[in-house]
């Protein structure tokens, strides 16, 4: 059964929010508002916060500098997820992936059809890991963020859960570059 493990000590992750919008600046950001409250009340750090263009190389070399960044350990993007023409995030995501962690789409999905039932279909919510960064790709509603937050993301971004979490094997996320 999943819980928290009291007797583990807390780990503070450094998390980077990017908000992929052609029309929104940081007054009008909420979704990347909610994510900042929920990541700082939960007792992580933003590492650092930015708004890109839905632009599929703006956001890959975004997401690029970050990973290369070792102040951060984990990158959430918002915006971008969906099916029109402008939405290529998930393939600014996979762009630099080393792995997908395919089963974080089927769980957001899972988490989305309980709130909105068959229309969950339309998101395109990815995950996955690159130079040992933790790279999450949610949509741009207020609504998603808070799901991808509550119901996934603070979960497996806390050292504390059992049976296991995220933050567990970031020690082993790059061991594939250390091999000769």
């Amino acid at each position: 059964m999943p819980r928290i493990d009291e007797t583990k000590h807390f780990i503070p992750v450094r998390i980077a929010v990017l908000t992929v919008s052609d029309t929104r600046g940081l007054a009008e950001d909420r979704s990347g508002d909610t994510l900042v409250q929920r990541l700082t009340e939960a007792g992580h750090i933003l590492a650092d916060r930015a708004i890109v263009k839905d632009e599929r190389a703006e956001i890959a070399d975004h997401l690029r500098a970050w990973i290369a960044n070792p102040e951060v350990d984990v990158v959430i993007s918002t915006g971008g997820t969906g099916l029109t023409g402008r939405d290529v995030t998930v393939e600014a995501h996979r762009d630099v992936y080393e792995k997908e962690i395919d089963a974080f789409g089927t769980v957001f999905t899972m988490v989305s059809y309980q709130k909105i039932g068959t229309s969950a279909v339309q998101s395109r919510a990815t995950g996955g890991v690159a130079g040992g960064t933790y790279l999450f790709a949610l949509p741009g509603s207020t609504g998603a963020c808070k799901d991808a937050w509550d119901e996934i993301l603070r979960w497996q971004l806390d050292y504390r859960h059992l049976p296991c979490n995220f933050v567990e094997i970031f020690p082993r996320l790059d061991e594939h570059q250390r091999r000769k």
